[in-house]
């Protein structure tokens, strides 16, 4: 799993536990314990984006490392020994 695959997956799942909190307040009421327990899911949020955040958009890709590829053509002479494959030989035609 890649780094951003991590962070998307921790947010699915906060945001399952704020609507698990809102369900379990609607059951039990709004008293100290369930505010408590819903300032801290939002805390969980929050410190969640924060550090989404900070982490530098190369990295979130997992070190993978990009290489560019240049559009001038390729030297004839590294294909001198091969033929075309699924083409057959340079001197025959093709069945």
């Amino acid at each position: 799993m890649s780094l951003q695959d991590d962070l998307t997956a921790v947010q699915h799942c906060l945001d399952d536990l704020a609507r698990s909190v809102g369900r379990l307040e609607q059951q039990v009421g709004g008293g100290l314990e369930i505010r408590r327990v819903r300032t801290d899911a939002a805390h969980l949020r929050e410190s969640l984006a924060l550090l989404r955040d900070s982490v530098p958009r190369d990295r979130a890709r997992d070190g993978v490392e990009l290489i560019t590829i240049s559009d001038t053509p390729y030297d004839t002479a590294l294909w001198t020994d091969s033929d075309d494959e699924g083409l057959g030989a340079r001197d025959r035609h093709a069945p």
